[in-house]
């Protein structure tokens, strides 16, 4: 992804809320479904760490692994992510 797109999603991601949160339980099946519904339905989340702080990153690589998704960028305990849909249709972020 181009710097300049990632500047373009960060600009479209700054008003949305917290989607996804990562608890005390850390990254559960749960958790990963939930990041994929919401990948599905929005192509840009939001998600915070509410623990496992200092493994942030390790957790961050986790889910962009499994879900396909790409790291936009991180901001203190906050993160974004983007997956393009897969149907050309339903796409509601062109970069």
């Amino acid at each position: 992804m181009k710097p300049a797109q990632r500047a373009y999603l960060r600009r479209l991601a700054h008003p949305l809320p917290v989607t996804v949160m990562i608890g005390k339980h850390g990254l559960t099946e749960n958790v990963l479904s939930k990041i994929e519904q919401e990948l599905d339905a929005h192509e840009l989340i939001k998600m915070r760490f509410l623990d496992y702080k200092d493994l942030k990153q390790p957790l961050l690589e986790a889910i962009v692994a499994t879900t396909g998704a790409e790291l936009v960028a991180t901001i203190g305990h906050t993160a974004i992510l983007y997956r393009q849909h897969s149907d050309p249709a339903q796409r509601k972020i062109v970069l």
